[in-house]
């Protein structure tokens, strides 16, 4: 599944490159106001952080949500308190694109990640020309060479990664690149299977002073209670808020859920 979903999405990002060439994506990253300091955003404090996703629909479960306005949407979860908001902009299977990401970024003043399969330079340069101040970085989808050179891309263009793992060898690879937003995705990309724990036995690998992400299986807030729990400073939360009926009121009592008990 991941390999096909690297696939189209390179595919995709060569139909766009024939009609807006990378030259002209270059110059409009460039050009593009500076970026906003994700990990400053996403610092550890004494509540849990939230990044708030923007999903319309997921392999796994099919259609979620419409979503005909993305940008009332994010109005909504900077409301509720969300730290940042995700943004999936693959087309084919989660129906977003980078018109979305343009548009949320208009819309709030909290950090825009770019949630994509990204494999090349091009992409990276689109997410910067669309506003995004970070950029997801799937360590299973990408050779250790092409990890480097992405990361250090979205780097030099004043962006964040926020680098995406699913084992103990891929935070090592993660923190190898140089990594301060580290990602444990409970959901197993090649076979979909979730993996609530998982975060927790790989939570110490991630030293202080690199923000962890707990990623998936995120329905109610006991759920985001139990990843505080096991260390994580922020939690990605997507299905469970285009889903419900409050996104407000339901990332209020995720952040609830995830304060710090003395």
């Amino acid at each position: 599944m991941l390999s096909d979903l690297v696939a189209g999405a390179r595919e995709d990002a060569a139909a766009r490159r024939a009609v807006r060439p990378l030259a002209d994506v270059e110059r409009d990253a460039l050009a593009a106001p500076d970026a906003i300091d994700a990990v400053a955003a996403l610092a550890p404090a004494e509540s849990v952080k939230i990044i708030a996703e923007i999903k319309r629909a997921s392999p796994s479960r099919g259609s979620l949500a419409a979503i005909t306005d993305p940008a009332a949407l994010a109005v909504s979860y900077q409301t509720g308190g969300a730290s940042a908001i995700s943004v999936l902009t693959e087309q084919r299977r989660f129906g977003g694109s980078l018109s979305d990401l343009e548009h949320v970024r208009a819309a709030v003043s909290i950090p825009v990640l770019r949630k994509d399969f990204i494999a090349e330079p091009y992409q990276v340069f689109e997410a910067r020309a669309a506003g995004a101040d970070l950029v997801l970085l799937i360590v299973a989808a990408l050779e250790q060479e092409r990890l480097v050179e992405l990361h250090t891309l979205v780097q030099e263009l004043g962006m964040t990664a926020l680098v995406e793992t699913h084992s103990a060898d891929e935070v090592q690879r993660a923190l190898d690149v140089g990594g301060q937003v580290v990602g444990v995705n409970a959901r197993d990309l090649s076979t979909f299977e979730l993996d609530r724990d998982l975060f927790g036995s790989l939570a110490d690998a991630i030293p202080s002073g690199v923000v962890r992400v707990a990623e998936s299986a995120v329905r109610e807030p006991a759920d985001v209670a139990h990843y505080r729990a096991a260390g994580a400073d922020v939690v990605l939360v997507g299905e469970a808020l285009v889903t419900g009926d409050d996104p407000v009121a339901a990332i209020e009592a995720f952040r609830r859920a995830g304060e710090t008990t003395s």
